[in-house]
């Protein structure tokens, strides 16, 4: 009788997994990446006293039912004396599996949980770049990704209810 109770509720029990919310990481690849030291081998002469300008962004795009590919660019713009000493891009990509989740939980997977994932894995391929152009290791420090989608969130917000007020005074 046992058996039979627990065969009874295995069916019950897989189709209330089906709708479950499920992430999975499928691949971590590097979608492309480029480094260039114009001013070389001249920087190389000079006291190494960099300016650096980072940046970084992210983008996902739907590639198959409940799959998406998120890239992480990540930019460094070293200067030195008004001079470019090197400029490096890398893009690190993922495919996510995101399966029942939809509207802002689906925004905040995409933009907070996947760049978190792969943000390691670009901050190292930035490093290995910069050090086998023959610079000092350039360790980016640890972001946090719900904080910039936070704000990003704060900013839109006081952009849309500005621009009723704009509006009104045209």
């Amino acid at each position: 009788m046992a058996e039979n109770e627990n065969q009874e509720t295995q069916p019950v029990a897989a189709q209330g997994d089906a709708t479950q919310p499920r992430f999975n990481v499928q691949r971590i690849y590097l979608k492309d990446s480029s480094f260039e030291a114009p001013d070389t081998p001249d920087c190389f002469r000079r006291t190494y006293s960099p300016q650096i300008n980072f940046s970084i962004n992210s983008r996902s795009k739907k590639v198959d039912e409940s799959v998406y590919e998120v890239v992480l660019r990540l930019t460094a713009d070293v200067k030195q004396e008004d001079k470019t000493v090197f400029l490096v891009e890398v893009q690190q990509a993922g495919i996510f599996e995101v399966a029942g989740m939809e509207g802002e939980r689906l925004e905040q997977v995409l933009t907070i949980t996947c760049p978190n994932i792969l943000f390691p894995y670009g901050r190292e391929a930035v490093d290995s770049l910069v050090t086998k152009g023959s610079f000092p290791a350039l360790m980016l420090a640890p972001i946090n990704f719900e904080a910039v989608y936070m704000q990003a969130k704060k900013n839109q917000a006081g952009q849309a209810s500005a621009a009723p007020a704009e509006n009104q005074v045209q």
